[in-house]
């Protein structure tokens, strides 16, 4: 009598473990490229939420009251968030993932391969009511 078959035999093993090594192989590399891809969309997130930040305290400016926004009063330069401590950073809720030197301006993402090629600059606004210079690089994320 024969008896029945249970489990895999050795040449199946293998076989299958092949495939999923070719698979993983090809698979990783377009993984790996995603964290690059997610921190860039974190650096162009962010600029749009000092975007957001410097226009709503400007607006704030324009009614003629004090800007205090998450209960810090914002300095302001020529109607908008400056770039000092008490300035663009404090109109932001969560800067979580970034640097932020006041004296240049510049949030740093965190864990970049060149911290100042994966960054926004902000730049006070040079002239009354005139916007400040809002810029991205995502070069080297």
């Amino acid at each position: 009598m024969d008896k029945a078959q249970k489990g895999f035999t050795l040449i199946e093993l293998v076989v299958v473990i092949t495939i999923l090594g070719i698979l993983a192989a090809f698979a990783f590399p377009r993984f790996a490229a995603l964290e690059v891809e997610a921190r860039k969309a974190t650096v162009n997130g962010l600029a749009g939420s000092v975007r957001a930040a410097a226009s709503l305290a400007h607006s704030l400016d324009l009614v003629g009251v004090a800007v205090v926004m998450e209960g810090n009063t914002i300095l302001m330069v020529n109607g908008y968030p400056g770039k000092a401590l008490t300035g663009i950073k404090d109109t932001l809720v969560d800067t979580t993932g970034f640097g932020y030197v006041s004296t240049t301006g510049v949030f740093t993402a965190n864990g970049a391969t060149t911290p100042a090629n994966c960054s926004v600059t902000y730049v006070d606004s040079a002239a009354a009511n005139n916007p400040p210079t809002i810029t991205t690089d995502v070069s080297d994320c």
